[in-house]
């Protein structure tokens, strides 16, 4: 890549998805904040530039066999994310939870930070089922809806607010989670268990980093391009009208 600490955090993982661990090692949040530059943000959590993009460097040159997220349509995206990110959040949290629960009620009296813990992820999970239920019920099918109507080259006259309202909720949304999920990390030390940490304490933190890796590859696909990609339909079915 040319001028890689000018481009965005975004666009860096967009093109390899093999830059996504050096940005989780160095706190790079691609998703959410991802329309900042590598500079920016290397300067804004005062780490060596040069370093960080050595590791990029060597990370982007790797041989990949990455999805082609760039040339997928936005129905190939939202099925993608139906299926990779949706369905591991739906079956992820209950176990995660339950996990949770027998750590607080167990060592909570010793680690008191895991009773905190235990509350935010259970304000995660709720806000996650509604989250997912609004983009399935209300989003996803609007997007689809517009790519139908480009396909078949056929116009409606739909308000320039039908996708980016919808889509501005979801990205405050995508926002929350994302600092639920730090206050989580900070609690927890990077995830980093006891000495003394019985096998569910330890399954428990490993799950949770897990959550929010594949949290920010979650957010990152909707914000930086599905969403792009359906309000960019919709102005040109705009311009139909």
């Amino acid at each position: 890549m040319t001028n890689l600490s000018e481009q965005t955090l975004a666009n860096i993982v967009t093109d390899n998805h093999f830059t996504v661990p050096v940005m989780e090692k160095y706190g790079l949040d691609f998703c959410c904040k991802g329309k900042r530059t590598l500079a920016d943000a290397c300067t804004e959590k005062e780490l060596p530039v040069e370093t960080v993009l050595h590791e990029l460097e060597t990370a982007s040159a790797r041989p990949t066999n990455k999805m082609p997220f760039k040339e997928m349509s936005a129905e190939q995206m939202i099925s993608y994310i139906l299926i990779h990110h949706h369905f591991y959040v739906k079956q992820s949290m209950p176990a995660i939870l339950g996990h949770l629960e027998k750590v607080a009620e167990k060592h909570g009296e010793r680690f008191p930070y895991m009773v905190e813990v235990l509350c935010l992820f259970r304000e995660m999970s709720d806000e996650m089922k509604m989250h997912m239920h609004k983009e399935e019920a209300i989003l996803f099918p609007r997007i689809k809806e517009v790519a139908a109507l480009q396909g078949a080259h056929q116009h409606r006259n739909l308000a320039a607010a039908y996708i980016s309202a919808p889509v501005q909720v979801m990205e405050h949304e995508h926002d929350h989670a994302g600092e639920i999920m730090d206050k989580i990390r900070r609690l927890t030390n990077n995830y980093t268990p006891p000495v003394d940490a019985c096998t569910t304490f330890k399954v428990s933190l490993a799950e949770l980093k897990e959550f929010e890796e594949d949290l920010h590859r979650h957010v990152h696909l909707e914000n930086n391009l599905l969403f792009p990609l359906a309000e960019k339909m919709l102005k040109q079915q705009l311009r139909l009208n």
